[in-house]
C-alpha cells in the first residue's frame, strides 16, 4: 500500500526557506506548504493517509497525532465530555494521562476494582465492570495493559450497549494487533493507538480513531489538544507503521523465547514479562551491562517489548543472557485503602509508610500508579519509589499524603 506522506516528502522541490522551522534545512522536516497539506485541515496527502489508516484500523475516521497517545487520551475524554459525560469509569491503574485529563476537564474517575496477580494489577473482571459502569456515564479501559493482558472487551461492549453508554479504549500498547480479535478498535466507540510503541514509527507517533456520531466530537476535541506544528517525519512514520506487514517469524520466535525463559503467560506476543522478584534490579543491571535494555523494571518483573521490527538474533541474545539469571520470589501485598480526606502535606518517602497517599505516583515507565490516591503507603512501595530512576507524582522526591487527624 502506498505511503502518501513519505512520497510527498521524497518528491518535494528544493526551495529557499523563509518559513519555520528555524534550522532552514528543509528536507523532510518542513512546515505546512502548498504541497505538504495541513494536518488541521487536510485535503491532500494527509487526508489520503488518514483515510487509508482508518480503513486499516476499521474506523470511520482516524486522526494522526504527533504528540503521542497522551494527546489521544485527552481528546477521547474531551469528546466524552462534549457529549455530556461527567463520570468516567476507569481502571485504578490506568495511565497517568487518564487521571490528568480527568483533573483538567473536571471529570470524576469512577475507579474499577482491580486485584493483583503475581505482583502487578490484574485486568478488571466483568463483574467489576458492571458495578463500576452502573455509577458512571462512560467506560474507558486499557487494553492491552503494560504487561500484555487484555481487558474483557466483548463483555465491556455488551455492558455499554445494554446501558446506552459510550466505550473508549486506551490501546496505546496494542497497535500491532489491528486485524486480530484482540484489537481494541473491534469493540470501542473511541480508541487510541500508540503506534510508536509496538510498530516501527518515530517516537510520539499515534492515532486516535472513532466510529459513527463520535467522529465529529473527536475531530473537535483533537483540534484542542493536537499541536499546530506537527512533525512531517512523524506523520510519515505513522502511515508507514500502520501499513507495515505482520512478521509471523518474530511472533513465533517470541513464543519460543517465552517458553525458554519461563515468562509469565500473557496473550500479547510483543511483551515478554519475566518475574525476578527481589532480584529484578540485579537482573536489569546485568543485562544493561551486556547492552540489553528492557522496557521497564517495576521492582518485581522486567518487561521486554518486541515489535515486527525486532530481529530474531536479538531475541536469541536475550534468551541466552536472561535464562542464566537467578530469580527471587515475587511478593505482593494487596492494596489497602485509607482515609482520603483533609489537608495534604509532603513527606519524605522514608517516613511515609502507613500514611494515606493523596496523589497517585509511580515509576516511568510504565506510568501507571504504583500507589494510587487513597491507598495506604507500604514501606516496600515507598522503598521502590526511592530506588527508581524516573518517577511521576512526587515533588522533589517527596510524596503527598493526607495529614493525620
Amino acid at each position: 500500500m502506498r505511503c502518501h506522506i513519505a512520497q510527498m516528502l521524497r518528491t518535494q522541490k528544493r526551495h529557499i526557506s523563509f518559513h519555520t522551522p528555524g534550522h532552514k534545512r528543509a528536507g523532510a522536516d518542513i512546515t505546512e506548504l502548498p504541497y505538504s497539506d495541513d494536518l488541521a485541515d487536510p485535503t491532500g496527502v494527509i487526508a489520503a493517509a488518514q483515510a487509508d489508516v482508518a480503513s486499516v484500523l476499521g474506523a470511520d475516521a482516524s486522526f494522526f497525532l504527533t504528540d503521542g497517545s497522551t494527546c489521544g487520551v485527552f481528546s477521547m475524554l474531551y469528546a466524552l465530555r462534549l457529549a455530556g459525560c461527567r463520570r468516567i469509569c476507569v481502571p485504578t491503574y490506568a495511565h497517568k494521562s487518564v487521571f490528568h485529563a480527568c483533573e483538567v476537564m473536571g471529570l470524576t474517575p469512577v475507579l474499577l476494582a482491580q486485584d493483583s496477580a503475581q505482583g502487578f494489577p490484574a485486568q478488571p473482571t466483568a463483574d467489576a465492570l458492571a458495578a463500576g459502569l452502573a455509577q458512571a456515564d462512560a467506560l474507558l479501559l486499557t487494553s492491552p495493559d503494560y504487561y500484555g493482558f487484555f481487558a474483557p472487551l466483548a463483555a465491556a461492549r455488551a455492558l455499554c450497549d445494554a446501558q446506552g453508554k459510550p466505550f473508549a479504549v486506551d490501546g496505546a500498547h496494542g497497535s500491532h494487533l489491528h486485524g486480530t480479535a484482540q484489537y481494541a478498535g473491534r469493540y470501542a466507540d473511541l480508541w487510541v493507538d500508540g503506534v510508536h510503541k509496538s510498530l516501527p514509527a518515530l517516537t510520539q507517533g499515534a492515532v486516535v480513531s472513532a466510529r459513527g456520531a463520535w467522529v465529529s466530537l473527536l475531530e473537535r476535541a483533537v483540534g484542542y489538544f493536537r499541536t499546530s506544528s506537527p512533525s512531517y517525519p512523524i506523520l510519515a512514520s505513522i502511515e508507514y507503521a500502520v501499513k507495515f506487514p505482520r512478521n509471523p517469524r518474530i511472533e513465533r520466535a517470541a513464543a519460543r523465547a517465552k517458553a525458554a525463559l519461563s515468562a509469565l503467560e500473557n496473550d500479547d506476543w510483543s511483551k515478554i514479562v519475566l518475574p525476578f522478584g527481589g532480584a529484578a534490579d540485579a537482573a536489569e543491571a546485568y543485562l544493561e551491562a551486556h547492552g540489553v535494555y528492557p522496557e521497564f523494571n517495576d521492582g518485581s518483573v522486567l518487561m521486554f517489548y518486541l515489535s515486527p521490527a525486532t530481529k530474531v538474533r536479538e531475541l536469541k541474545t536475550l534468551v541466552r543472557l536472561a535464562r542464566r539469571l537467578p530469580r527471587a520470589p515475587t511478593e505482593a501485598s494487596p492494596a489497602r485503602m485509607g482515609r482520603a480526606s483533609g489537608k495534604c502535606v509532603l513527606l519524605e518517602l522514608e517516613k511515609a509508610a502507613g500514611r494515606t497517599c493523596a496523589r497517585a505516583c509511580g515509576i516511568v515507565p510504565p506510568c501507571v500508579p504504583l500507589i494510587a490516591a487513597g491507598e495506604v503507603i507500604t514501606a516496600e512501595k515507598a522503598a521502590r519509589l526511592k530506588k527508581a530512576r524516573h518517577t511521576f507524582g512526587l515533588t522533589d522526591g517527596r510524596i503527598t499524603v493526607y495529614e493525620e487527624e
